[in-house]
């Protein structure tokens, strides 16, 4: 659902949703929020991250050409996983499939355009993402949602969908990646440049967030029959057919799965059901973590950059974040409370 942030003419402080957009967020899942942010400078700060990739330091250049030793192999993918696994309090660098040559492990482009992804601690590590995360905007849009206690703040990133390569995103919601219980993830995803349907703009499945828990009902616009004030229970959270976690939760070189929980994401898409949104660098769109969505691959020659992040419930009394979860907070860096921010971190030389 398409709509434009009216604060200035509602009296609403600035960021915060109208009734009617809150209303709108309940009953689809989702919210577009056009000319939300001014993207050029959080572009260009993107672009310097995605620079400043060095593979000479990352584990999918280190692979030995042409072994088939099995010991060095599954030595590289415990690598590879704990380089990903401890990637919470770092700023870390993810590759597209089709940049590493699978002969050689050596990247087939320059490294900027190589790069899938940076992520996960942008929003604490650098100022740039600290600004916009923490803003006052950001903290009275997530205030009006009436959903959370006290936000915490975790799992920021820098998406690039590279041209022509940038991969396909399946059918998914985020609270499979994010679980607590219950479940309270909700994304904030910040178009740094114009999202279309060739470059992989968004796809979601309006309304899936809330589909029936009863599987006598029919139709996604039914809500179950323990469903109480929309208000107070943020819309009824269908909940996730799938996990992705820690094989072995305190092993990081052990890796990840997904757990099957029942109907996979993909076998519950529909096509006609479905509404492609394209938009405007600038958008703010807004993502209930139980929603269905996805993206296409990039099959044009422009890249869709996007910084994300996503706030959970932190008050363990409301929802409980889940150890086997992939993602964990350290006691070095615990996800950080979005009303109480941490200390800003200097500014980018």
């Amino acid at each position: 659902m398409i709509s434009t942030a009216t604060e200035t003419s509602t009296g609403l402080a600035p960021g915060a949703l109208t009734p009617s957009q809150l209303e709108q967020f309940r009953k689809d899942g989702y919210l577009i929020l056009h000319g939300f942010f001014d993207p050029a400078p959080i572009l260009a700060r993107a672009r310097d991250v995605i620079q400043s990739f060095d593979p000479a330091a990352h584990p999918l250049t280190k692979f030995v050409t042409g072994s088939d030793d099995d010991s060095t192999k599954e030595n590289e993918e415990h690598v590879g996983n704990a380089y990903f696994l401890e990637s919470g309090d770092s700023i870390r660098f993810f590759l597209e499939e089709g940049a590493v040559d699978p002969k050689t492990g050596q990247l087939n482009r320059q490294p900027d355009l190589a790069v899938n992804k940076a992520g996960h601690a942008l929003h604490v590590l650098d100022r740039t993402f600290y600004d916009l995360s923490f803003s006052d905007k950001v903290q009275n849009l997530v205030r009006s949602l009436e959903s959370f206690t006290e936000p915490r703040t975790l799992q920021s990133m820098i998406i690039c969908k590279q041209p022509s390569i940038g991969g396909a995103v399946p059918p998914h919601n985020d609270s499979t990646f994010l679980y607590t219980d219950p479940p309270s993830a909700t994304g904030l995803w910040f178009a740094l440049e114009d999202c279309t349907k060739t470059n992989g703009c968004l796809s979601f499945l309006p309304g899936s967030h809330r589909w029936p828990l009863d599987s006598h009902q029919q139709g996604n616009e039914q809500r179950p029959k323990e469903d109480r004030d929309v208000k107070e229970n943020y819309g009824v959270p269908r909940g996730v057919n799938k996990r992705f976690v820690r094989k072995e939760p305190t092993n990081t070189s052990a890796g990840t799965t997904f757990e099957e929980l029942s109907v996979s994401e993909e076998d519950a898409w529909r096509d006609n059901e479905a509404r492609v949104e394209e938009c405007k660098a600038g958008t703010l769109v807004l993502i209930h973590g139980s929603v269905l969505h996805k993206s296409e691959k990039n099959l044009s020659d422009r890249s869709r950059y996007i910084y994300t992040f996503h706030a959970i419930e932190g008050d363990e009394s409301k929802a409980k974040y889940d150890e086997k979860n992939w993602l964990q907070p350290t006691k070095a860096t615990p996800f950080s409370k979005l009303y109480n921010p941490p200390p800003a971190p200097a500014p980018a030389a």
